[in-house]
């Protein structure tokens, strides 16, 4: 199969620079066959559209209507369009919506924090997996959370973030829940998925000044890849990311 290399741009910034990391190296594995990718909540194709221009077959799940309008837009001019599925669905409705054992990688970033059962959407992701194939899983990390409120003097805020077992601020809150790493391995792991790996996403990036950033772009990303791997720092992420596979047999 001809393919081409993920492209560079908005998938080399110290945003996303930790998770391309580890998808790269799965690609890389894979790097004579062309995979089959599910994309959870993908909204308008930020990674759905350079993984197609790679060489794979993804469909996106979100459900959005405006956003897979835009995906299909954003596919059309990638030259990407026969590369790419569209369906509207819930995460929570995921086993209705793409057959058992027919990915070799999904992703699920931003998602398991908005949604009613994030226990049912885990065990989905790990049923539409082939044996062997692995997730990207993405949720946002509590202890930035409770920082960055008390950083900006909502202490009350703060405060309603540690004490709440689900790691949210009430009922304003945007999200409905938070992470650590040890919850969010508990619950891949009671999925039936294998974590291989923890990383932090956006470590530095959303703490340092703009003039910091714009100055010295590219030793913010190294240091931001540096710092994604190592506690404690990794934990004090605004989201973490886990890379997990489903056992072979």
């Amino acid at each position: 199969m001809e393919r081409t290399h993920i492209p560079s741009g908005p998938t080399a910034g110290p945003r996303t620079a930790a998770v391309w990391s580890v998808l790269r190296h799965e690609l890389d594995r894979h790097r004579d066959h062309r995979l089959t990718v599910v994309d959870v909540g993908g909204g308008t194709g930020g990674f759905a559209v350079p993984l197609a221009e790679a060489g794979h077959q993804v469909t996106v799940v979100d459900a959005s209507p405006d956003a897979l309008a835009a995906l299909t837009r954003r596919a059309a001019e990638a030259g990407v369009a026969e590369r790419i599925d569209a369906v509207q669905g819930d995460g929570d409705a995921l086993a209705d919506l793409v057959a058992p054992a027919s990915a070799d990688l999904v992703l699920c970033h931003a998602v398991l924090e908005v949604v009613d059962d994030p226990a049912q959407v885990v065990r989905a992701l790990a049923t539409v997996l082939r044996p062997g194939g692995a997730a990207s899983v993405l949720v946002a990390g509590r202890a930035a959370a409770v920082l960055a409120r008390a950083i900006n003097g909502h202490l009350d805020l703060a405060a309603a973030l540690l004490a709440d077992p689900h790691g949210t601020a009430g009922s304003r809150d945007t999200l409905r829940r938070r992470y650590d790493a040890d919850s969010a391995v508990d619950l891949l792991t009671a999925a039936g998925l294998q974590v291989e790996q923890i990383h932090g996403v956006r470590v530095l990036a959303d703490l340092l000044p703009a003039a910091v950033a714009e100055a010295d772009p590219q030793a913010v990303l190294d240091l931001e890849l540096s710092a994604a791997a190592h506690p404690p720092y990794r934990d004090l992420a605004t989201q973490l990311h886990l890379f997990a596979r489903r056992a072979r047999s």
